[in-house]
């Protein structure tokens, strides 16, 4: 059950006996935090993101890890880096699946931090569940309080740096995609965090728990894909190429995390792979 709960949360694969292809160790492994493009920091694990938005007026962290201790990484992270962990007045999310919300209630705790949540995940991040049927099971998480639920569109603005929450649901009922602008070196940058597209176990046809999914995944499909886009951060390291890119930053490439095209990639991906995944559900419901 384990390891079907951490497949589930990241849509990796599932062979035959339960055993799946990444046993996701690097969910856990600490690297070295570093400065991605304006006054945005990554501060997640090796496989894991958590982003830190800095500002004059205190700090917006995005996303808190699988657990408690994924929450004590991140400050730590946040720590090597000059910062205050205290410092960071709002704590966001992407969606309320435990490797991304595990560790809020320990920051929240630790920062005395505001949570801000989509209406929709507001309910699973205060019963540290979430929800909707899946194949997978369900997996629990340290619940935490919700300060501000919110709707689309809605604006965080701090220090004179404005985050955008964009409602994707689909792979959670409250799925959130963050936009902001960054300067680079006097460029202009769009920067968008993309919610998780991947199926991951949900159930695409009977789902009584998420009654709209269908429906949500695709209007979240067309959502993302008209959002201007030079920076593309994801949730997991490996939706993005994270690692790479910061290897390819070390070596002096001042540009390694700026493609307009890759968020287009991203959702086309997922959308082949939802498509299929549904065709196999539709097919196995006759």
């Amino acid at each position: 059950m384990k390891r079907l709960a951490l497949a589930f949360a990241l849509g990796v694969a599932v062979v035959a006996g339960g055993a799946k292809a990444d046993d996701n160790a690097n969910w856990t492994r600490p690297i070295k935090p570093y400065r991605v493009v304006g006054n945005i920091y990554y501060v997640g694990s090796e496989g894991l993101s958590a982003w830190l938005i800095t500002t004059s007026e205190g700090h917006v962290l995005l996303d808190g890890g699988p657990s408690a201790q994924g929450g004590k990484l991140i400050e730590r992270s946040i720590q090597a880096l000059g910062f205050k962990p205290t410092d960071v007045k709002v704590l966001i999310n992407t969606h309320a699946h435990y490797d991304h919300a595990g560790g809020l209630a320990q920051l929240k705790a630790d920062t005395d931090a505001k949570v801000w949540a989509s209406r929709g995940d507001k309910p699973a991040l205060e019963k540290g569940q979430h929800f909707g049927d899946n194949a997978n099971g369900l997996t629990p998480f340290p619940a935490v309080k919700v300060d501000k639920a919110f709707g689309d569109e809605t604006k965080l603005k701090m220090g004179g740096t404005t985050l955008v929450a964009h409602l994707t649901p689909g792979h959670t009922i409250g799925c959130t995609t963050w936009t902001t602008q960054v300067v680079e070196k006097g460029r202009p940058l769009n920067v968008t965090f993309p919610c998780s597209l991947s199926v991951a176990g949900n159930v695409l046809v009977g789902n009584k728990t998420h009654k709209s999914i269908v429906a949500d995944y695709r209007a979240a499909f067309a959502a993302m894909r008209a959002i201007p886009t030079d920076v593309m951060l994801p949730s997991h390291e490996e939706q993005g190429g994270l690692l790479a890119k910061r290897q390819q930053q070390l070596r002096g490439d001042a540009d390694a995390f700026i493609d307009p095209a890759e968020l287009a990639r991203f959702v086309d991906g997922y959308e082949t792979r939802f498509n299929q995944e549904l065709a196999r559900q539709q097919g196995s419901a006759k």
